[in-house]
C-alpha cells in the first residue's frame, strides 16, 4: 500500500514538471525578439593614427538596446578619418574613438587641441626600463646643481633632483604609436603630449640637467608637492656627540710657604778700647 502511493506522487510530479515545461517553451516561442540593429565593427585589428577606408569594416548585427553611443551604420562616411584609439577585431566603431573630420593620419591626429608634442632622449635606465608606453602617464624628474650664491663666496653648488612635470601623457614610443601595454620595449626616444608652457619648462630641464622619467597609475589624478632632494636631505650629518657637563671642583686653598729660619751662627768676639772708645770685634 505504501508503495503504491509512492508510485503514485512520483508519477504525478513527473507530470507536472513536464507540463511546466512545455509552458515555459510555449512562453518563449511566443514571446517577441529583441530589436537588432547594424552596426559597423573593425573587420581586423586596426592602429592607431591610421586612415579609414570602408574595406577595414564590416556591417553586423547588434543588440539594439546596447548599441554604442555614436555608433556608425554605414562604413562609409568613415572613409579618410583617422583614429585616435586602437580597434580590436569586432569592436564597433564611434565618433568618440576618431580624430576630427579633416585631420591627416599620423602622430598629429593623437595631439588633444590646445597642446603640443615634444620628444626627450631616454635609456633602458630613464625610459623606466621600457614600461613608459604610448597611453601611459609619467612625471618628469630633472637631476641638476645649483648656482652658488654670488654674495656668499664660500658657498659651493649644491646638487638637487626634483619634479617638475607630473602626469604627462606618453604618446609614442620612438616611431611606434601603437599601445599594446603587455610587451615594454626599450627604446631611445619618447614623445611626450604637453601644454605650450610645459613644453617650455621641459626643454630647459633638458637643458641644464639630466631628466628621468617616473611611472605613475593611470587613474592617479592627484599632484604631489616637493621640495626637492639634495645631498644634505639624502645623508644627512651625523648628531654631534652629547657635550657631558662635569660638576664644578671646589678651589684648591693656597699653600704659603713657610721659610725656615736661618741656623744660627756661633762666633767669637772680643772687646777692643781704644782711648775713650770701646768696640767689640767677633771672628
Amino acid at each position: 500500500m505504501k508503495n503504491q502511493r509512492a508510485l503514485i506522487m512520483m508519477a504525478l510530479a513527473v507530470l507536472l514538471g513536464l507540463l511546466a515545461v512545455a509552458l515555459a517553451a510555449r512562453w518563449l516561442l511566443n514571446s517577441p525578439m529583441p530589436a537588432a540593429g547594424k552596426i559597423v565593427v573593425a573587420k581586423s585589428d586596426i592602429d592607431i593614427g591610421q586612415r579609414l577606408t570602408p574595406a577595414l569594416f564590416i556591417v553586423m548585427d547588434w543588440h539594439a538596446p546596447s548599441v554604442p553611443k555614436g555608433a556608425f551604420t554605414d562604413p562609409q562616411p568613415l572613409n579618410g578619418r583617422v583614429l585616435r584609439s586602437s580597434l580590436l577585431a569586432g569592436e564597433p566603431v564611434s565618433e568618440a574613438k576618431l580624430a576630427p573630420a579633416g585631420t591627416l593620419g599620423g602622430l598629429s591626429a593623437l595631439i588633444a587641441e590646445g597642446k603640443r608634442a615634444i620628444t626627450v632622449r631616454v635609456n633602458d635606465v630613464i625610459g623606466v626600463a621600457g614600461f613608459a608606453l604610448p597611453g601611459n602617464y609619467v612625471d618628469i624628474i630633472v637631476s641638476t646643481e645649483t648656482a652658488p650664491d654670488p654674495n656668499a663666496p664660500q658657498e659651493r653648488a649644491h646638487s638637487i633632483s626634483k619634479i617638475v612635470l607630473e602626469r604627462i601623457l606618453v604618446l609614442a614610443v620612438a616611431q611606434e604609436v601603437g599601445r599594446d601595454e603587455t610587451k615594454p620595449k626599450v627604446v631611445n626616444a619618447v614623445t611626450l603630449e604637453v601644454t605650450p608652457e610645459q613644453a617650455e619648462k621641459l626643454d630647459l630641464a633638458r637643458s641644464v640637467g639630466a631628466l628621468s622619467l617616473a611611472l605613475r597609475n593611470q587613474i592617479d589624478p592627484a599632484a604631489t608637492t616637493t621640495t626637492g632632494a639634495t645631498k644634505e636631505s639624502l645623508l644627512p650629518a651625523p648628531p654631534a656627540a652629547p657635550v657631558v657637563l662635569r660638576a664644578a671642583l671646589p678651589p684648591r686653598p693656597r699653600l704659603q710657604q713657610v721659610r725656615a729660619p736661618l741656623p744660627v751662627q756661633h762666633r767669637n768676639c772680643i772687646s777692643v778700647i781704644n782711648g775713650l772708645h770701646a768696640s767689640q770685634e767677633c771672628f
